[in-house]
């Protein structure tokens, strides 16, 4: 398919929704060993990236790291023919120069230059599910520890309490509860507020809810 040392492909599969949109972001969904060097992705809606890529564009892979990986598309692939671009409702194969495997992890998203910053603290609201729903049966309280879920990110977490609310007092979150907390998650994440997650706790979703704000 591609020829090019150094670098990783990229499969972008775009919903055809987000030709109505005006932005789109890449998570990555999978990184694998081939041939060559290659990373599988899936665009999905995102503020302030152009809705299509096109050769010789400029882009960042975000995440894991506060700096972002800065790399080109040298090459676009679809439908196994090459071309000057991709948009959304295509499923094509980004050709990216430079970049090591070991440098992409899934969870990361490719992005236009300067458009996502990766942090690890955000202020989130959310739902606690009830045994009846498939959540916990007991509450939890500050330092809960589950994993998060953000786009295709799984990430190792800790929940706590806002600035003033006293930890110490052995407040708790029970199922069926809707609570605002701090979300900090292990490695740094592209996230913008409006961004929907999932908790997930030995297996099964415990929680969901959404960014309001990063901190």
């Amino acid at each position: 398919m591609f020829n090019v040392s150094r670098s990783v492909n990229l499969l972008l599969r775009t919903g055809r929704s987000s030709l109505l949109r005006p932005a789109t972001v890449n998570p990555v969904h999978h990184v694998f060993r081939g041939d060559r060097t290659a990373l599988r992705g899936m665009a999905t809606a995102f503020e302030r990236t152009k809705p299509h890529v096109n050769r010789d564009t400029e882009v960042e892979i975000v995440g894991r790291n506060e700096t972002p990986i800065k790399t080109k598309v040298t090459d676009i692939e679809t439908f196994k023919k090459s071309c000057e671009e991709s948009r959304a409702g295509d499923n094509s194969g980004l050709l990216l120069r430079g970049v090591r495997r070991e440098d992409v992890h899934r969870g990361m998203v490719i992005a236009a230059v300067g458009t996502q910053k990766a942090k690890t603290k955000f202020l989130v609201s959310m739902y606690v599910l009830t045994e009846a729903e498939g959540g916990r049966r007991n509450g939890f309280g500050e330092n809960y520890r589950p994993q998060v879920f953000i786009r295709t990110a799984d990430e190792a977490a800790e929940l706590h309490f806002p600035e003033g609310e006293n930890a110490g007092s052995g407040k708790m979150v029970m199922p069926g509860d809707n609570v605002e907390m701090v979300l900090q998650t292990l490695h740094p994440v592209a996230v913008e507020a409006g961004q929907r997650f999932n908790v997930r706790e030995g297996g099964r979703t415990v929680a969901t809810g959404i960014v309001t704000r990063v901190l």
